[in-house]
C-alpha cells in the first residue's frame, strides 16, 4: 500500500501552514482563543469533509491530514478537530459549517469533559439515550483543570437539547485519527525545537547536539514519529472506506503510537532544554502541554493499546467502541 501523500494533498497541508505561520504565531497563544479561525475558513479548512451540497469540498478524511498535521505543528488553540472533522458526520444542514461561522465541540464516549466548550455555539453530547445537540444558550458550564492553558476542558450540564437519530461512532473515529494527526504535527515541533537548541546550546565547551547521549535520545524520537505517521494515514484509509473489518484497530494503533511519540517528543525537548522548559517565557510550554492534552484525548495510549491487544488476540475486529 502506497502512503505517500499527493501533490494536492501536501499543497493543501503547505497552505495551512503558510495561513497558520502569518496568524497563530507563537505570541497569538498567549492572547487569543481562537488565531486564525476567520483566515483557515477563507481558504475552506472546515468544509474540507462536508459535502458539496453543504458548502464543502467533499474530500476524504487522508486528504485532510497534512492540514492537521499542521494545526498541530502550529499548536492551533480553539475546537478545531470537533468543528472540521466530527461535526459532519454528526451534525445535517447546520448553516454557515462551512464557512467557520459556527463552533462546535462534543462530548463523545471516552470523553469527561468538552474542550473548548466556551467557545462552542453549539455541542453534542453522547449520553445513555444517544446524542443531544445542546445550543449556547442552553448549556451550563463548569470549567475544569487541565494541562492545556489553549485547550480548555468543561463539564457540560444543560436542561433542553434536541434529539440526534444517529451514531456516534463514525465521527468519534475520525476525531481521533485527526488528533493523532495533530500529535504528529506537535511532536515534529518539539524535535525540531529540540535539535535547534541542541545546536546552539553550550556545555563543557561543545554544544550539547554534539554528545552521542542526546543524538540517541533525539533519533529515538525521530523513529517513533516516522513510525507512527504512516499508523495515521492507515487509519484514515480505513476511516474513509465503506467496510473495513480492521477500522477500529487501526483507529487505536494510530492514536496509541501518535499519543506515545509525541509524549516522546515532549520528554526528550524538554531534558534537551533543562528546566528552563517549564517557564512562562518559553514558548515550548505550549507544545508540551499540547502533547500531553492531545495524548489523553479520545482514549490515551493505555486503552487504545488494549484494544489492538484485544483485536489481535481475539482474532478479529473490536465489537465495541470506544
Amino acid at each position: 500500500m502506497n502512503f505517500a501523500f499527493t501533490d494536492e494533498q501536501l499543497a493543501l497541508g503547505a497552505t495551512v501552514r503558510d495561513v497558520l505561520r502569518a496568524h497563530c504565531p507563537p505570541a497569538a497563544l498567549r492572547s487569543e482563543r481562537r488565531p486564525a479561525w476567520e483566515q483557515l475558513a477563507e481558504i475552506g479548512f472546515f468544509g474540507l469533509l462536508l459535502p458539496p451540497d453543504a458548502d464543502g469540498l467533499g474530500l476524504r478524511l487522508v486528504d485532510a491530514l497534512p492540514a492537521l498535521e499542521e494545526t498541530g505543528r502550529a499548536c492551533l488553540p480553539g475546537p478545531a478537530v470537533e468543528t472540521a472533522v466530527a461535526a459532519p458526520y454528526l451534525l445535517d444542514d447546520v448553516a454557515k459549517l462551512a464557512s467557520g461561522s459556527v463552533c462546535v465541540s462534543v462530548l463523545l464516549p471516552g470523553q469527561t469533559y468538552a474542550p473548548d466548550a466556551d467557545l462552542a455555539d453549539l455541542l453534542v453530547v453522547a449520553l445513555a439515550d444517544g446524542l443531544h445537540l445542546v445550543s449556547r444558550e442552553s448549556v451550563r458550564l463548569a470549567p475544569r483543570p487541565g494541562a492545556d492553558p489553549c485547550r480548555r476542558l468543561f463539564h457540560v450540564a444543560f436542561d433542553d437539547s434536541v434529539p440526534l437519530d444517529r451514531s456516534y461512532v463514525p465521527a468519534l473515529r475520525r476525531a481521533t485519527v485527526a488528533t493523532a494527526a495533530q500529535l504528529i504535527g506537535v511532536g515534529r515541533q518539539l524535535l525540531a525545537t529540540a535539535v535547534a537548541h541542541a545546536q546552539v546550546r553550550t556545555q563543557f565547551g561543545a554544544a550539547i547536539g554534539s554528545f552521542q547521549a542526546v543524538k540517541h535520545q533525539l533519533a529515538d524520537v525521530a523513529i517513533a514519529l516516522d513510525f507512527a505517521a504512516p499508523l495515521v494515514h492507515r487509519a484514515a484509509l480505513s476511516v474513509d472506506e465503506p467496510v473495513v473489518p480492521s477500522v477500529d484497530r487501526d483507529v487505536s494503533a494510530a492514536k496509541a503510537a501518535a499519543g506515545e511519540a509525541a509524549a516522546l517528543a515532549a520528554r526528550v525537548a524538554l531534558q534537551v532544554h533543562g528546566a528552563i522548559g517549564y517557564t512562562d517565557e518559553l514558548d515550548l510550554r505550549f507544545w508540551l502541554a499540547r502533547a500531553w492534552s492531545l495524548s489523553a484525548a479520545y482514549g490515551g495510549s493505555a486503552v487504545h493499546r488494549a484494544r489492538v491487544r484485544e483485536s489481535v488476540i481475539g482474532g478479529g475486529d473490536l465489537r465495541r467502541y470506544p
